[in-house]
């Protein structure tokens, strides 16, 4: 099976607009302003009317039962990842006190001043630090959010000048917050495996050795006063092995799409969102499913996230396990490399990364 890598690229055009654009998106949400064209959805086929939206039936799993390998616990995880591909986790050893500083810390920095913020600016063709995501195509819709990007491991791989150093604890506290993530993580990849009846490591291999990837995205979705033409986030699947949200407790927006319907997803305080990002459908062989989803925008309030994104190493070859696939369930997919580039890439053109991956 030969390796499939695909490279990401963006027009000259798309490459002059790629910078931190003159008025954030909170500065427009202070000020009042109208969304401009470049936020809009203008096309009948993205329905943003949320008023009906109902609320979908995420289960939430015990990562203590997980990690004690209960049945029931590990039934329940293949359950929601092979009908929903996210589940609510709880009781997974951080606090609520834990994790409302991790909120506070990530809110302190979108309130700075943003000159303050702007020391912190991504640079143009770069995907880390604070701003806008990356332009691709001078016609591509916009997100309505601000957001912080980082790499956080390999540690060695951290590009500090996009770490702030205000507020004076924002270091330590993401630090430690990162640290915490990485070992849930090895729970989850490992019950993952054993729901499958897979040898423990088979997943948690590709995903949290000490060279694999975990990145850090911190949004701010403010206030947007024409919610049902704008999108927070636009809709996509993520190119993670696992991506673990932290929700604001204050306000939804979260929204995930099933059978073609689109649901709101409940925020609970104390829960960790986990969802399945493409890599690991990938690796299930499609047993998993990577779920789209997407952020709506309210009239009222601004809305905090805290999204970690497990990656592999980029030199890691991504493919499904040779134990789920035979003659009577085909191989899927084909093997890939440098998954998370394309990945990104696609996502802001609106493209389903997963398709040109199979076989």
């Amino acid at each position: 099976m030969g390796i499939f890598i695909l490279k990401s690229g963006f027009s000259d055009s798309a490459m002059a607009e790629d910078s931190l654009p003159v008025k954030t998106v909170q500065q427009m949400a202070i000020d009042g302003d109208q969304p401009p064209s470049k936020y809009i959805f203008n096309n009948n086929s993205t329905n943003l009317e949320t008023s009906s939206t109902p609320y979908a039936p995420v289960p939430i799993v015990d990562l203590a039962s997980l990690s004690d390998r209960r049945k029931t616990e590990l039934a329940k995880l293949r359950s929601a990842l092979t009908t929903w591909g996210c589940f609510q986790a709880v009781n997974h050893g951080l606090s609520d006190s834990y994790l409302d500083n991790i909120r506070q810390v990530i809110n302190n920095f979108f309130q700075l001043p943003l000159e303050e913020k702007r020391k912190y600016s991504r640079e143009t063709g770069s995907v880390e630090g604070y701003g806008n995501d990356m332009i691709y195509d001078e016609n591509q819709v916009q997100d309505w959010c601000d957001r912080l990007f980082l790499r956080v491991l390999p540690q060695d791989e951290r590009k500090l000048r996009f770490w702030p150093q205000n507020p004076s604890n924002f270091r330590e506290t993401i630090d430690d917050y990162t640290k915490k993530i990485k070992c849930i993580s090895v729970i989850l990849f490992e019950a993952m495996a054993k729901s499958l009846d897979l040898e423990e490591n088979c997943f948690a291999k590709y995903f949290t050795e000490e060279r694999d990837v975990l990145q850090g995205r911190f949004i701010l979705y403010p206030s947007c006063p024409t919610p049902d033409k704008v999108l927070g986030l636009k809709a996509h699947s993520d190119r993670s092995g696992i991506t673990l949200l932290l929700q604001d407790p204050g306000v939804g927006g979260l929204q995930v799409l099933n059978d073609g319907k689109w649901y709101n997803v409940p925020v609970i305080h104390d829960a960790l969102f986990v969802n399945i990002g493409d890599q690991m459908q990938i690796m299930s062989n499609g047993i998993f499913k990577s779920p789209v989803h997407r952020v709506v925008t309210n009239t009222k309030k601004e809305r905090i996230s805290v999204a970690m994104i497990t990656e592999p190493e980029p030199t890691k070859e991504i493919g499904p396990v040779d134990a789920l696939f035979d003659e009577n369930r085909p191989r899927l997919y084909k093997t890939v490399k440098d998954y998370a580039v394309f990945n990104h890439e696609c996502f802001q053109k609106g493209v389903v990364a997963l398709d040109a991956v199979k076989i």
